[in-house]
C-alpha cells in the first residue's frame, strides 16, 4: 500500500447521518472474491432500484468522478466488516470527512490508506453547503491536518499514530516493524537478565 500526505480531488457531499457499513457494502456482496473489486457494491441500495436501475438523483451517482466524501455524524457504524472500507478505496474514495466515525471502521481505514478525518460538525457542514450538489476541488493535507477548499483551510482531527500510517503506506504489521531495532534490543536485554527463562537454558 502507497503512502500519501497530500490529496487533491472532487470533494463530494452526502448530508446523511448514520451511514453505516451494511449501507457501504450489502452483506449479499461479500462473497465475491476481493480480488474482483468491491467498488461496484458501494452504497449500492443507495444507487440503485430494487430492479437493478440508476437512481438519477443520488450523488455518487452524479458524480462518479468524486475521490473525497463530505457526510455527517456516525459514518461506518455497524458491522465490523473490512469490507466497507475496500467498497470505498475499490471505488476511488481517498478521504472521508465527517464528525463522528464508527471505531471500527476508522482503523480499518486506517489500514487500508483511507483518511477518516474528524471535523467539527459546524465545519461539517460549512464544507456541505460549499459542495453543494454538485462537486468542488478539495484539497487534504495530511501533515497539516486541514482540508483546503477555494481561499479556505479547515482543521481536521487525526490520530498522530494513523497520521504517521496513512503517510508512510503502512498497516498495523509495518507499525511494529518499524520498532524492530528497539524490539530486539529490549528481546536481548531480557534475555541476559532472565535467561533461565528461555527455553533451552
Amino acid at each position: 500500500m502507497s503512502g500519501w500526505s497530500i490529496h487533491e480531488g472532487m470533494g463530494l457531499a452526502l448530508p446523511m447521518e448514520n451511514i453505516d457499513t451494511d449501507q457501504l457494502i450489502p452483506a449479499r456482496f461479500m462473497s465475491v472474491p476481493r480480488s474482483q473489486g468491491y467498488g461496484a457494491y458501494l452504497l449500492y441500495d443507495m444507487r440503485f432500484d430494487g430492479d437493478g436501475g440508476i437512481v438519477p438523483d443520488m450523488p455518487l451517482n452524479r458524480h462518479p468522478d468524486a475521490s473525497i466524501l463530505v457526510t455527517r455524524r456516525n459514518f461506518g457504524s455497524g458491522s465490523s466488516r473490512e469490507a466497507a472500507v475496500y467498497a470505498l478505496v475499490d471505488y476511488g474514495i481517498r478521504a472521508v470527512i465527517a464528525p463522528s466515525f464508527g471505531d471500527i471502521f476508522a482503523s480499518n481505514a486506517v489500514n487500508n490508506g483511507l483518511l477518516p478525518a474528524r471535523m467539527d460538525e459546524d465545519l461539517v457542514e460549512v464544507l456541505i453547503a460549499a459542495l453543494g450538489d454538485g462537486t468542488r476541488k478539495v484539497r487534504v493535507d495530511l501533515e497539516k491536518g486541514a482540508v483546503v477548499i477555494g481561499d479556505v483551510d479547515m482543521p481536521f482531527e487525526l490520530d498522530p499514530l494513523w497520521r504517521t500510517k496513512l503517510i508512510n503506506g503502512w498497516d498495523d504489521i509495518d507499525m511494529t516493524a518499524s520498532h524492530a531495532d528497539a524490539i530486539t534490543a529490549f528481546r536481548d536485554a531480557r534475555r541476559a537478565a532472565h535467561s533461565w527463562a528461555w527455553p533451552g537454558n
